[in-house]
């Protein structure tokens, strides 16, 4: 069993942290879920018999039919034996399906393509041949995984000769695309032409094979590549290399990677850490390019190869480090454009166009929301040759390359009339809101906060904590009775409690200060030293905002054992607003295809016109930040005068405050939830400014917008996020006194990032 205790791993969690993952809520991460209404008789039996019937015999005519009445046509089988698994070897088919599990997330996640993975208890090429064959009816496409060489390469090509739907092993074709899309760029800054250039393979294994393959057949010559293994160059004739590797043998008079080097201008590893000597890169071309993929260690280290060449560009397959080579920006993309053709096979033109539009998207501006995302502003150069992995335009670029390519190729059932609707189509099946999301944590990992965590005793609390540095987001500070907190730690397996900082206001050195800042910002108040001094020994809202307001921490989370009015009162006796703002809270509920923001639903009770247009100005902001163009309604039960009331000037005249002040954004109202939502209802208004459904939702007053976000959590199938608390001048995050632990670890984060606050 895996080591629980064990130190946080290159990626920044634990053992301990892996396991509660894959095992909380419900074991595995998948689940199967209807996509029709299975409520009452009727819809039973056209899902079943009599109803289902009729697309039987539908299909029975016409095969084709299967892609539009069933979900073949956007279901992809993740398929493996086990017998290589994510580097760690042949450990069997069982032990593999953690693997195959988060390859089908994966698929879901950027492409909205469902997947099942599939294990097979077989080592036997033939048998697992003949398994998979067996169905294809099933499947629109097959994804093989973590299969060894040579048996990889028999199955595959066995596979795609007898089956009439894509079949790929990513291992192999998906490392081949990215890595031809990096060096595609990186030929391109350093002014050379892929016919010209000189490569020198290290590896010669599925993946490096599979790589060689593919710059040949996008212009590197033949001749001008030389591939290595443990033995050497491999030249023709060479005693103890098979099929596969003498494919791409070559005469050479160098008899060692070292002298097969001399002059090189690309240094292609897939092989094993260390393999590369920066001696050796010295004796590279000039600007070489290096891409060292050995994981979860390179062939040599970037700031090794940096240093004896400083004009080297340098790819690895690690997120942490600039350039890395990752499948997740091919694999469900291809298979994506794939699906949607029907296509009989994924052939060498697809992969050529998926490398061409991944390293065309890398020279394009990057989104204003992917570069707040990711706190940086990226920028195509020798430290971005290759897309951010959460880019949101992957799907539409990419997937729309593959299927053109496979309609010009003649391997594509059915046809695309219109490639801009079809861009827009696949635009519009994922949410912007995930890719950001995902950037906000790359974010948090780069500039890390002290982040106090005020009730550390509380079990959730300290779990999101835990998670909080043990993936890298930044330092926690947890504050509780000392024996109390380090006992929970002790419960929850960690193995090295003493190395967490606790804070306990019984014996804090910042006692004194905190009750001598805290008496002079209260003493006109109505607050005597003793009631300060009490409050700050035994309020933790109190004492952990103090903490904050000293610079003994950079944000706080609080919220699980008391209501958020009272956490809010607690923390304004210590930190005051942002100059000039409005505190109040946001809800986000995400969706599949969209997320929408509700504001303001924890704080103002009935604001004015001029706090609703400020609450609408900064939602719309973090709407922005979090990917979305805002399309903001202020809402009521009167769309546009009818009915009539009179709770409505308070609306108008926030409408107004944003018509003199142009604040660059979609908004409009007054109008009831339909009239911003549902397009048949919003057609009846043809004069109103929005283009769309709302996305930002702004609410007259606080009980209507705290009992819809309330009722929205609880009766809906959304993710909701939130409260977000806006507006204070240290960033404060309140949680629900239901949170769970990713609820506050997610605040946590955004709080850290600086995306809400």
């Amino acid at each position: 069993m895996a080591d629980e205790n064990a130190t946080p791993n290159k990626g920044g969690f634990t053992a301990r942290e892996a396991l509660f993952y894959h095992e909380t809520i419900r074991p595995g991460k998948l689940e199967i879920v209807a996509t029709k209404p299975m409520t009452s008789q009727r819809d039973l039996s056209l899902a079943y018999s009599p109803g289902v019937a009729v697309p039987v015999e539908a299909i029975a005519a016409d095969p084709s039919l299967a892609a539009r009445y069933t979900v073949k046509g956007n279901l992809v089988a993740v398929i493996s034996n086990g017998t290589a698994i994510l580097g760690l070897g042949n450990l069997g088919a069982l032990a593999s399906k953690p693997v195959m599990e988060g390859k089908a997330v994966l698929f879901k996640r950027f492409a909205d393509v469902d997947s099942i993975d599939i294990e097979l208890a077989t080592e036997d090429p033939e048998a697992f041949i003949n398994a998979v064959a067996l169905m294809e009816p099933t499947f629109g496409g097959i994804n093989l995984e973590d299969i060894k060489a040579p048996e990889c390469f028999i199955i595959e090509a066995a596979l795609r000769e007898r089956m009439n739907i894509p079949v790929m092993h990513d291992d192999q074709h998906g490392t081949a695309i990215i890595t031809a899309a990096g060096l595609l760029n990186a030929c391109h800054i350093t002014g050379r032409d892929f016919k010209d250039v000189k490569v020198v393979v290290n590896g010669a294994g599925a993946a490096a094979i599979a790589c060689t393959a593919l710059i040949k057949a996008m212009g590197v010559r033949h001749e001008n590549v030389i591939m290595c293994d443990r033995s050497g160059p491999i030249t023709p004739g060479r005693e103890g290399v098979d099929q596969w590797k003498s494919a791409h043998a070559v005469a050479t008079t160098a008899t060692s990677l070292e002298e097969a080097l001399v002059g090189a201008d690309i240094f292609l590893g897939l092989s094993a850490a260390g393999a590369l000597k920066p001696e050796w890169v010295r004796k590279m071309a000039d600007k070489p390019i290096i891409f060292a993929m050995a994981n979860p260690v390179p062939e040599i280290m970037p700031d090794e190869a940096k240093a004896v060449r400083p004009d080297a560009i340098i790819a690895t397959g690690r997120s942490d480090f600039p350039n890395q080579v990752n499948n997740v920006l091919g694999f469900p993309f291809i298979f994506r454009g794939a699906l949607d053709v029907q296509a009989t096979t994924i052939n060498e033109e697809m992969k050529v166009a998926a490398a061409h539009a991944i390293a065309e998207l890398a020279r394009r501006q990057v989104p204003e929301e992917v570069a707040s995302a990711y706190g940086k502003n990226h920028k195509f150069g020798t430290d971005y040759i290759i897309p951010a992995p959460f880019d949101p335009r992957l799907i539409e670029v990419v997937s729309s390359a593959v299927a053109k390519a496979a309609m010009d190729s003649g391997v594509a059932q059915a046809r695309i009339e219109d490639f801009e609707a079809y861009r827009i189509q696949l635009r519009s099946r994922l949410n912007p809101t995930t890719s950001v999301l995902s950037g906000v944590y790359e974010v948090a990992k780069a500039n890390p906060k002290r982040m106090v965590f005020a009730e550390a005793e509380e079990e959730v609390v300290l779990r999101a904590a835990i998670q909080f540095r043990d993936f890298g987001y930044g330092t926690p500070i947890l504050v509780g009775r000392t024996k109390a907190v380090l006992d929970k730690l002790h419960q929850l397996s960690v193995g090295d409690p003493g190395s967490f900082e606790i804070q306990n206001s019984a014996d804090s050195e910042h006692v004194p200060a905190m009750v001598d800042y805290l008496y002079k910002r209260l003493q006109r108040r109505g607050y005597t030293e003793r009631d300060v001094r009490r409050m700050v020994n035994q309020d933790r809202n109190v004492f952990a905002s103090l903490l904050v307001a000293l610079g003994h921490g950079d944000g706080i989370i609080t919220g699980m054992t008391r209501t958020f009015a009272q956490t809010v009162r607690e923390v304004n006796l210590v930190l005051d607003h942002k100059q000039g703002a409005l505190p109040f809270g946001i809800h986000m509920m995400i969706g599949k295809n969209h997320t929408t923001f509700l504001a303001d639903t924890t704080i103002n009770e009935r604001p004015n016109s001029a706090e609703l247009a400020h609450i609408a100005k900064e939602t719309a902001a973090v709407a922005r930040r979090m990917g979305h163009e805002p399309r903001v309604a202020f809402l009521s039960y009167s769309t546009f005068g009818n009915p009539s009331g009179q709770w409505l000037t308070s609306i108008r005249e926030a409408v107004a405050i944003l018509d003199q002040e142009d604040p660059g954004f979609e908004y409009e109202g007054e109008m009831a939830p339909d009239a911003a939502l549902n397009p048949k209802v919003m057609a009846l208004y043809p004069f109103s400014r929005l283009s769309g459904p709302a996305n930002v939702l702004i609410m007259p007053g606080l009980q209507s917008a705290n009992l819809s976000a309330k009722l929205l959590r609880e009766l809906g199938s959304n993710a909701t996020i939130g409260p977000m608390l806006i507006g204070m001048e240290k960033p404060v995050q309140i949680v629900p006194m239901t949170a769970s632990v990713p609820d506050v670890l997610t605040l946590a984060v955004l709080a850290g990032a600086g995306i809400v606050g």
